[in-house]
């Protein structure tokens, strides 16, 4: 179902290949949705697109994200703090005497402190690495559409909530990250024909299962083309009255060297002379849509146990 991918965050590239123009209010309202919720936790962003507005975006982007990073960074050494201390008391109380308390203490505080540092050094570091791109269920992720004739750059969240659902209905379909091509005018037939974007991506990844256990496996275009996925997305709104932009990858059949590593399901890449009218779609005619996906890229995709 293509649980994870690795995308491209960063919006002056949709801007430089598409000439798209970011959603400023979209960007803001996202990170100061979630501060006004919950100053500790901060959107489910890619790192990514997090160091792309730092380096290149509107200034108040740059701030808000900014002080995303200060938070987090002063709640971590704070955790620090405390879990030094922690292992200080451990080893004090094992110098006196063994206990199975002090062991586990010393060897949590241990763990927590390696885990601690690793994430101050990711917020301090100023270099996007392969990893910042990837994303999951629940990440809020560039995609872009078309509204009033222009293509508009903005951040929706990987998983559909589909129009006129709750929180509570949406709990009932986890997998709406998924829209299957074979249940495209069924299950989702409100924005099949309707509401179209894109996403732009380089690899994406899967659970299967390899002699008897559940691994995760990378799947890329052996050419390293980058690809460029068709979405569906729509448009609800949250009980606070804030507004919540979601989205699905299409996904087919797999090609065979895909379904001989064990997945049975694959995005689809369109091929960049029909993106416009992908993202124009005309509801009157789903037959020129199907016509589309089918004409699609069809790139050989390697795989590997992924990281």
């Amino acid at each position: 179902m293509c649980y994870s991918a690795l995308v491209r965050a960063e919006f002056r590239k949709y801007q430089r290949e598409f000439g798209a123009v970011m959603d400023l209010k979209s960007y803001v309202q996202r990170y100061w949705i979630d501060r006004d919720r919950d100053p500790y936790r901060r959107p489910r962003t890619p790192r990514a697109m997090d160091l792309d507005l730092l380096r290149e975006g509107p200034p108040e982007l740059a701030e808000l994200v900014r002080a995303w990073d200060e938070a987090d960074a002063s709640r971590l050494e704070q955790e620090l703090f405390a879990q030094t201390r922690r292992r200080a008391d451990a080893e004090r109380s094992l110098q006196a005497k063994t206990t199975k308390k002090a062991q586990e203490d010393l060897r949590i505080s241990g763990n927590k402190i390696a885990q601690i540092k690793a994430q101050l050094a990711d917020l301090r570091r100023s270099e996007p690495l392969p990893r910042d791109s990837r994303i999951f269920p629940g990440s809020f992720v560039p995609v872009m559409a078309v509204e009033d004739g222009r293509k508009v750059v903005r951040p929706m969240r990987y998983q559909c909530r589909m129009p006129g659902w709750t929180e509570a209905t949406e709990r009932k379909y986890p997998g709406t990250y998924n829209a299957r091509r074979d249940k495209l005018e069924k299950s989702w037939g409100a924005l099949f024909g309707h509401s179209h974007g894109v996403v732009l991506a380089t690899a994406f990844y899967e659970h299967v299962q390899r002699d008897g256990r559940d691994v995760v496996l990378e799947f890329a275009p052996q050419d390293h083309r980058e690809m460029v996925i068709a979405c569906l997305w729509s448009r609800t709104v949250e009980r606070d009255g804030s507004e919540l932009l979601s989205f699905a990858a299409i996904t087919d059949e797999p090609p065979p060297e895909v379904a001989a590593a064990g997945h049975d399901r694959c995005i689809i890449p369109i091929r960049r002379e029909h993106v416009d009218a992908w993202l124009q779609p005309d509801p009157l005619d789903l037959a020129s849509l199907y016509a589309i996906l089918d004409d699609r890229e069809r790139p050989y995709y390697e795989h590997r146990l992924a990281a």
